[in-house]
């Protein structure tokens, strides 16, 4: 019975057809290298205890920004671990990502930091100022909805491109399930990010920025796409002893 057991979750896993990065890989991981060096809080060593707590103040918004690029970038790379598909179509949607990741890192950054902000004010000078007008709180989350909506996208034509190389790629039966598993789950992110923008346009003026809680339905998502995706996966894989 345990061999059986151990035989089934073999079968039941996604095997990594790419073991060592490629030059498109490589170069993925160098501009997300560099998006991860233009979100640093500041590159100038504090000179005064002043300039030290304000550097200090910068390091959630930093956090925050730094936890989303690395879960792009680690879905990018298991991605290319996964499938080790390295035709055309897939650098093109490759590139495109690449470039939206550098595109968004400076509105990610200040989004972040002002979210993060106090008063959503910063000091030029010694003098305080504001960091965005209301009328143009509308502006931003069409920038970063739309950034959140275009990136997810991007990941579901590359899972979706992966499931239909499935014969090429010799995809197991679990494997063709764990890919349109994640076709759907980033196509869920998709809507989310739509359906923000759908709720920043509806909005009166003073709300839009209320649009940004939107994202809140995320783990809600995830947890009710997960557990009807376990019982999917239960009826359909696990072996009755």
């Amino acid at each position: 019975m345990i061999r059986k057991k151990a035989a089934t979750l073999k079968r039941n896993t996604i095997r990594w057809r790419s073991h060592e990065p490629t030059r498109l890989e490589t170069f993925s991981d160098a501009v997300f290298a560099f998006a991860v060096t233009l979100i640093i809080v500041s590159l100038e060593v504090p000179k005064s205890f002043d300039e030290l707590f304000e550097t200090m103040k910068g390091f959630v918004s930093f956090g925050a920004c730094f936890t989303i690029l690395f879960l792009i970038w680690n879905n990018q790379n298991i991605f290319f671990r996964r499938y080790g598909v390295v035709d055309a179509y897939t650098t093109f949607l490759n590139g495109v990502l690449l470039f939206l990741v550098l595109t968004y890192t400076y509105p990610l950054k200040f989004l972040f930091t002002l979210v993060f902000s106090a008063d959503g004010t910063y000091l030029s000078h010694g003098e305080k100022l504001s960091m965005i007008r209301e009328d143009q709180v509308p502006t931003l989350m069409y920038v970063y909805d739309t950034g959140y909506m275009l990136i997810y996208l991007l990941f579901y034509l590359m899972h979706r491109h992966a499931r239909n190389l499935a014969l090429k790629l010799e995809l197991t039966p679990y494997e063709i399930f764990e890919t349109s598993s994640q076709m759907y789950i980033n196509l869920l992110n998709v809507l989310i990010g739509l359906l923000a923008i759908i709720i920043d346009f509806a909005l009166p003026g003073p709300f839009k920025g209320a649009s940004g809680y939107t994202y809140f339905l995320i783990p809600v998502v995830f947890f009710i796409f997960y557990r009807f995706r376990a019982r999917r996966s239960k009826k359909l894989f696990e072996t009755i002893e």
